[in-house]
């Protein structure tokens, strides 16, 4: 399914293809990802993005908030699970802004990118995992 133009998808659809992406992953991965929880919303809220300096919800198209694997021990005891956010809205914003991508790709490289965060890997290695994953 290669959307490129029509009505825009609603917030389950690009919660299907983020799924997609994540079943593409390497097993190592997605054995990692049981306890994270996936979110499509259709922007920040106001506090979220206060938080992170930001004043346009257009420039949030994802979000990881948790705990990094790897700055994590055995004496963590985690009070919430860790969580990926995807905005819908501006998500679909730079997709018709970039007009060359498919939203299936675009909404894979802000989820990986998301999942990256997760496991703490630099962008160098969140570049490799997204092209593991392609």
């Amino acid at each position: 399914m290669m959307r490129r133009f029509g009505v825009a998808p609603a917030a389950e659809e690009i919660e299907v293809l983020a799924r997609k992406a994540i079943a593409a992953l390497p097993p190592e991965f997605a054995a990692h990802l049981d306890n994270v929880v996936f979110m499509v919303e259709d922007f920040a809220d106001p506090e979220t993005l206060a938080e992170m300096g930001i004043d346009d919800p257009f420039e949030l198209s994802g979000l990881y908030e948790g705990r990094p694997l790897t700055e994590r021990s055995i004496q963590d005891t985690a009070v919430f699970p860790d969580r990926i956010r995807l905005f819908r809205g501006a998500i679909l914003d730079e997709w018709a802004q970039r007009g060359d991508e498919t939203l299936e790709h675009l909404v894979a490289h802000v989820t990986i990118h998301e999942i990256g965060h997760h496991f703490g890997l630099t962008d160098e290695d969140i570049e490799a995992l997204e092209a593991a994953a392609d």
